[in-house]
């Protein structure tokens, strides 16, 4: 990833931030009309632009991965494959309340599939962190959650001391009372990661449980997650 947390803004600077091609006016869906039209990198892409963004006012937890696959390519459906079905376990959301746009919003580290490299694919793309995150931020108000999942958003979002401090993502993760809110940090759910699952068992022993409970503590706010009878 090209972009450094030197250079990015902090996330509570964000409503004061511009771009050239984006104006803080502009109203969300304007916002996200813009981006779904957005063709900066149309050049260097494998396919035609779609980009792949959830995001809505109202939304309590924010969702930045790295960049969509060839199946949400396919769908324009955010973390429709197997990835998003360990992602739904993990948070204990069912599909439909994870597409709930009201409450949760999706927004990618790049927005759309960036081509297949030699081990899996390509890095998200660099432009789109810096030239539409800003903006989507600004329009989310109510955010009290934001999970980074994968080494990209977390290389770009967290502190460059706390970075320095866990310089990689186990660590990050191992450490995840230590990540400054509203951020959290969780490995990439794809199943090219089983290994490390496997490696750590920790993590879903002691870490999805309190993933769990801290979106669903935040303010008194009402449980996103489904309840299961006892």
């Amino acid at each position: 990833m090209t972009n450094t947390t030197d250079s990015k803004q902090p996330l509570h600077t964000a409503t004061t931030i511009t771009t050239d091609t984006v104006s803080q006016t502009h109203s969300l869906d304007l916002l996200l009309q813009r981006i779904r039209q957005c063709t900066c990198c149309a050049a260097r892409l494998p396919f035609p632009p779609r980009p792949v963004v959830r995001a809505s006012h109202s939304a309590r937890l924010l969702i930045i991965g790295q960049a969509p696959g060839t199946k949400v390519q396919a769908s324009g459906i955010p973390w429709d494959d197997a990835s998003g079905k360990r992602l739904r376990e993990w948070l204990q959301l069912t599909p439909e309340q994870f597409y709930n746009e009201a409450e949760i919003a999706i927004i990618p580290m790049g927005l759309c599939y960036p081509g297949k490299g030699k081990s899996g694919d390509l890095p998200p793309r660099p432009e789109c962190a810096p030239l539409w995150h800003p903006a989507l931020l600004g329009q989310l108000p109510q955010l009290q959650h934001i999970l980074l999942i994968g080494q990209y958003a977390q290389n770009y979002y967290l502190p460059k001391e706390f970075l320095q401090q866990h310089p990689t993502l186990t660590d990050r993760v191992r450490h995840w009372r230590d990540v400054p809110k509203p951020f959290f940090v969780l490995p990439h759910p794809s199943p090219r990661n089983q290994l490390w699952l496997k490696k750590n068992p920790w993590f879903e022993a002691e870490v999805v449980p309190a993933l769990r409970h801290a979106i669903n503590a935040a303010n008194g706010s009402q449980p996103l997650h489904r309840t299961t009878a006892t």
